[in-house]
């Protein structure tokens, strides 16, 4: 008896299996999620193109016209140029901020499925990441486009992207599952991720090179690990160099830590869902 409970509990915690067995709920909510986002509009999902230029814009326009920012890439550094690199920055920052930002409401906001007992809730995260990881492929046909466009290169290093988003997949996942749970206890908790989120706008590298920090703050930089994920996208798409894999080694290992301890936390806490909500 002893021993079917045990194997019952490292069964649940098989997140692979788990995900697996609800694989076509998990593409239904994606899909009606996707078109949601978008209903009632006349531009579709064209504003996954528009909403990203027009930030990239005024990105641009604040920090290389009016602060005189560069990247140091060569003598002539174009706008264009400018743009793309920060681009690079911002593309693994959005699906990380939000992602994390839904995540703090997504089972009080959903709460006709905690009442289903027989509900996987712990696929709602799932369906919200590969929800916006649709447009964060959209914003990287951009990049890719534009690299080729006005820079003129397209470098074979980009074989390295999925090594680059496997450990912000794992690690957006792990921190939305522990954030989902944490929501329904701590309602406020939502308005501490969006500060939080908005700081590590400020301390990522998206508008600037980690080389311009002070070299006495460069190593507090590396403990956020999109300043890895951000620098060795950047070297892979426009600079075509090699990844940091000893960087990119030591934010795997934390994803997958984060990854298994946030499914852990769910799956240990949803049972008082239900009493709570």
């Amino acid at each position: 008896m002893g021993e079917n409970k045990t194997m019952n509990f490292i069964k649940s915690f098989n997140i692979i299996a788990n995900l697996w067995k609800s694989r076509d709920l998990i593409r239904q909510i994606t899909v009606r999620d996707i078109m949601a986002r978008y209903k009632g509009t006349y531009l579709g999902i064209l504003w996954s193109i528009i909403l990203p230029l027009f930030m990239l814009s005024i990105y641009t326009f604040v920090f290389s016209v009016v602060f005189k920012a560069k990247w140091g890439i060569s003598v002539s550094e174009s706008r264009t140029e400018f743009a793309l690199t920060m681009f690079c920055g911002m593309i693994p920052y959005m699906l990380f901020s939000e992602c994390l930002n839904k995540a703090t409401s997504l089972i009080t906001s959903n709460q006709n499925y905690v009442k289903k007992v027989v509900f996987p809730l712990e696929i709602l995260p799932v369906t919200v990441l590969l929800s916006s990881i649709i447009h964060t492929l959209i914003s990287l046909a951009i990049l890719f486009i534009g690299a080729f466009l006005f820079i003129g290169t397209t470098t074979w290093t980009i074989i390295f992207l999925p090594v680059i988003f496997l450990p912000l997949i794992a690690m957006i996942l792990g921190f939305s599952w522990f954030l989902a749970s944490l929501g329904v206890f701590v309602r406020d908790i939502g308005y501490s991720v969006g500060v939080i989120t908005q700081i590590l706008f400020f301390l990522s590298p998206i508008f600037y090179p980690t080389s311009a920090v002070p070299e006495k703050f460069q190593l507090l930089m590396l403990f956020n690990p999109l300043t890895v994920i951000i620098e060795s996208l950047r070297a892979v798409v426009i600079w075509g160099t090699m990844p940091d894999w000893k960087g990119i080694l030591i934010v795997t290992v934390f994803s997958f830590f984060i990854l298994f301890t946030g499914y852990f936390w769910f799956i240990r806490t949803k049972k008082a869902f239900a009493d709570v909500i």
